[in-house]
């Protein structure tokens, strides 16, 4: 069974997420829930789904990636759970487009921390400590912003959005610092 996936203007995704208590985590439903949010990513598709998504506001996001791209220090990463989620961000920054399964059909150039510590809870309810650099660290940042009731909207460099079928349109081959530079975006 596939989940509906809210749209933006839903207010679940501007409400904090509520944490879960070890209980909580090894209930039926909550381990049943992280079955159908993860059936609903892969079909969606994509590379992380949070509980506000699909209208649950609990501190519970679903990771898996199975894309490679050297350029933007994409690699595969296996298929996990974070549950109440504490983020340190690095000093670095990274400009680079982003979606949001909540924000159908459009992207924005977001600019991210380049490597991130996470502090969590997985699927059993055990402490997990995640060193994530490049692509998984912008999944991690864009997945517990959900969790804290941001968007990529709220981040994004805002000349930069567009719709999906533009960005793939006028963008392929653009640096991102001369496509910033092109439509007058400072840092």
């Amino acid at each position: 069974m596939l989940l509906k996936i809210v749209q933006t203007g839903d207010p679940v995704l501007r409400t904090p997420a509520r944490p879960l208590s070890t209980e909580d985590i090894a209930s039926a439903e909550v381990q049943r829930l992280i079955e159908l949010m993860r059936e609903t990513m892969r079909d969606a598709p994509g590379v992380g789904l949070a509980a506000p998504q699909i209208g649950l506001p609990l501190q519970l996001a679903v990771i898996e990636d199975v894309g490679e791209v050297e350029a933007t220090d994409r690699r595969p990463v296996p298929f996990h759970v974070i549950i109440n989620p504490q983020i340190t961000l690095g000093d670095e920054r990274v400009d680079f487009f982003e979606g949001c399964l909540s924000v159908d059909g459009y992207q924005a150039v977001v600019p991210r921390a380049r490597t991130a510590r996470v502090a969590a809870r997985d699927h059993r309810g055990e402490a997990i400590n995640i060193d994530a650099s490049g692509w998984y660290a912008r999944i991690l940042q864009h997945e517990i912003d959900h969790l804290n009731g941001t968007l990529y909207i709220d981040r994004m460099r805002t000349r930069t959005f567009g719709t999906s079928r533009n960005v793939a349109r006028y963008v392929p081959g653009i640096p991102i610092a001369d496509l910033l530079a092109g439509l007058g975006e400072k840092d």
